[in-house]
């Protein structure tokens, strides 16, 4: 219903001009808006919210206050739940969460209650590929290795992208990986790696190590086996995508499937019903500040890379995620289950 309201607003040229902006503008002054993050303080997700509140208020009608509330837990779906169905909605509550929550509505919905296409997205910050990551002692450079000899490769927990993308390399391509589970954190896991109890890591976005443990990729300590993402990151583009290994149409669709989710990015979104004005306002706010060279200077500064798209991309993103056929979710679920 939203979207027809939108169209038809766009369509007959009011969008948040006259009257209706000056509606917005009454309605956000001396408001203030909370960006809602479904992690913990620290790491891209976080930062990028909080240079985000910096910036995006000169953007927004009415100049409202900014201020960011990291929500983490669940999986990132606790705070998911609480824009779905406790913050308000009326445009004063904006949040970024993990880029798989909608796969994690369409493969598992463990905890979930929210449907992702309800939400209004503003867009995304951009994406960063999730790499595969051997230690450079490991003895291992190319994925032919792994296929040929057992790499222990650690993971956090068996709804996490360390575990879910070597799991599904084993089952649908016959890796072998060896999944040593139990670790509390990816910190605590990267740690390991460092130390030796294990060899590799998996669901590393590429900003993230970037951003936390820069020394990986500028002094050579780790090889990048694969990286699951929509395409190749230029700096690594000798380095395949996990669904380019797929030998058969069917093994490429399930790999394809899982790797969805970096295509969407550090996506931000506001609540279900918000009136329609104030939602475009939103999103015109939000790309301007992916303009604006303030937000982009901070950016840099932070290791936080920045190749931003708009809402409507971000929406369709999350559209075709949750409108996969259902055979294809079928068989992909079915590799999801630790053996």
């Amino acid at each position: 219903m939203l979207k027809l309201v939108l169209a038809a607003l766009v369509a007959a040229g009011i969008g948040t001009s006259g009257a209706g902006a000056d509606a917005v503008e009454d309605f956000y002054k001396g408001k203030t808006v909370t960006i809602v993050t479904s992690t913990g303080v620290g790491g891209p997700f976080d930062l990028t919210a909080r240079a985000l509140a910096k910036h995006m208020v000169r953007y927004i009608p009415g100049r409202p206050a900014m201020i960011v509330r990291n929500m983490p837990g669940g999986g990132h779906v606790l705070a998911t739940n609480f824009m779905y169905q406790q913050a308000e909605k009326d445009g004063t509550v904006i949040a970024t969460v993990n880029n798989s929550v909608p796969l994690h509505q369409v493969l598992s919905g463990q905890g979930v209650r929210f449907d992702a296409r309800r939400f209004y997205w503003l867009g995304s910050t951009g994406t960063s590929n999730l790499m595969t990551v051997a230690w450079h002692t490991s003895g291992f450079r190319t994925m032919d290795d792994v296929m040929q000899r057992e790499l222990i490769i650690g993971a956090t927990g068996t709804g996490s992208g360390t575990f879910i993308y070597p799991n599904a390399m084993n089952v649908v391509l016959g890796t072998k990986f060896k999944i040593v589970m139990g670790y509390k954190s990816t910190a605590e896991l990267d740690l390991a790696m460092e130390r030796g109890e294990v060899a590799a890591r998996a669901g590393a976005s590429l900003a993230g190590i970037l951003q936390e443990r820069p020394t990986w990729i500028d002094g050579n300590r780790v090889v990048v086996l694969n990286q699951i993402g929509d395409v190749r990151e230029p700096a690594f583009a000798q380095v395949p995508l996990m669904h380019e290994l797929a030998k058969t149409t069917e093994q490429r669709q399930i790999l394809a499937l899982l790797s969805l989710p970096p295509a969407l990015g550090r996506p931000f979104f506001t609540t279900p019903e918000v009136p329609a004005e104030r939602a475009i306002a939103l999103r015109r706010a939000f790309e301007a500040t992916m303009k604006d060279e303030g937000f982009l200077k901070e950016a840099r500064q932070l290791n936080l890379e920045m190749n931003p798209f708009g809402g409507e991309r971000a929406a369709a993103i999350v559209n075709d995620t949750i409108s996969v056929p259902p055979d294809q979710v079928a068989k992909a679920k079915a590799i999801l289950e630790p053996k």
